[in-house]
């Protein structure tokens, strides 16, 4: 995929000198939670990496009515330059002006791609930590989320992005996580995904026990690309939840042991393990498996390790709200949610 080759050549740009967590920026002195949605609120739908086409926006906008919420496109989601939905400004301008606009209650990243790590310098955190409210979605929106969590304080959303395909589970997640407050919710493999018989969406211990800690990750690649930057998360007791897609088992290889040597990441307290989805070896080239090459990489961490979650590029995701208490227990491979998202 191309978004590889870009999050790669982000990656060697990346100054590595300091471990992720100790740059000049700190960690929030206060965490705090956006403002639950509710049926009738306006939604904002924004790209803040990729171009959308036509039909993954109509989508978006049919997913966002469907949940009750009213529609509003950013001024320049229709923008388009080279793999980029706009130039970084027009971006930027569209992500201000949502979190500005009294009437938004949300923004929801209508896909991923690529581009998002471009905006963190120049993101307005004053701004967000004025105007609180859900930030939502995955894969490369991984960046905004621990950006402005770190930067803000403010609990962001992993969860599918608003053009994704929602199914009964996934928008079931998206309810209880964005529109109740459910402190204790189990987040477990549903039988949809479990029954699911394609390599690599088979789940597994990698290493046994229970973990408590704040929740922090997001998608493997983007982890990597922010390694020694001031963005950077912070791995230290935490639970570090990944996934990927379309990643060779050597290059996943790759990016955790950066993760490992940059980041510090054996002092997590446990990992969740969401569906690394197409991530298997290239026909007839010697390489581990990708089970191999996770448990290669974490089983010595001396630390849970579970595999196989609803989480990453697959139909049927959990939504997890960044920076709240969770708790893992690898065995019976459950995240428990200790605390709501929202208020």
């Amino acid at each position: 995929m191309q978004r590889r080759k870009f999050v790669q050549q982000a990656a060697l740009l990346t100054v590595m000198a300091g471990a992720c967590g100790t740059t000049t920026t700190t960690a929030p002195a206060k965490v705090f939670r956006p403002n639950r949605l509710r049926r009738g609120d306006l939604i904002g739908l924004a790209t803040p990496g990729s171009y959308v086409p036509d039909s993954a926006l109509e989508k978006a906008v049919k997913n966002v009515e469907s949940l009750g919420f009213r529609v509003k496109l950013s001024k320049n989601i229709r923008a388009k330059r080279g793999y980029n939905a706009g130039t970084d400004a027009q971006r930027l301008e569209d992500l201000h002006a949502l979190f500005a606009d009294k009437e938004v209650a949300g923004i929801w990243c209508a896909r991923g791609g690529y581009g998002c790590t471009r905006l963190l310098p120049s993101l307005d955190y004053a701004l967000i930590r004025r105007n609180p409210k859900a930030l939502i979605g995955y894969s490369d929106v991984t960046a905004l989320l621990l950006a402005v969590f770190r930067e803000t304080g403010l609990i962001t959303f992993h969860g599918p992005v608003a053009a994704s395909e929602l199914t009964e589970y996934s928008r079931a997640q998206f309810i209880a996580s964005l529109m109740e407050q459910q402190p204790g919710m189990v987040v477990s493999i549903p039988e949809a995904l479990s029954s699911q018989t394609k390599p690599g969406y088979e789940s597994k211990t990698i290493r046994g026990g229970k973990a408590s800690g704040v929740l922090t990750g997001g998608n493997l690649s983007l982890l990597a690309a922010m390694a020694g930057t001031p963005h950077a998360p912070d791995f230290s007791g935490r639970i570090v939840f990944m996934e990927d897609v379309e990643e060779r088992p050597y290059r996943i290889d790759r990016m955790l042991t950066q993760l490992r040597q940059a980041c510090k990441l054996e002092k997590a307290a446990g990992i969740v393990l969401g569906v690394f989805v197409d991530c298997l070896p290239e026909a007839d080239v010697p390489s581990l498996s990708l089970m191999e090459t996770l448990d290669d990489q974490l089983a010595d961490l001396g630390i849970p390790v579970a595999y196989g979650m609803p989480i990453g590029h697959i139909s049927n995701q959990c939504v997890l709200p960044l920076g709240i208490e969770a708790r893992l227990n690898a065995d019976e491979k459950t995240l428990t949610l200790l605390e709501s998202g929202v208020e």
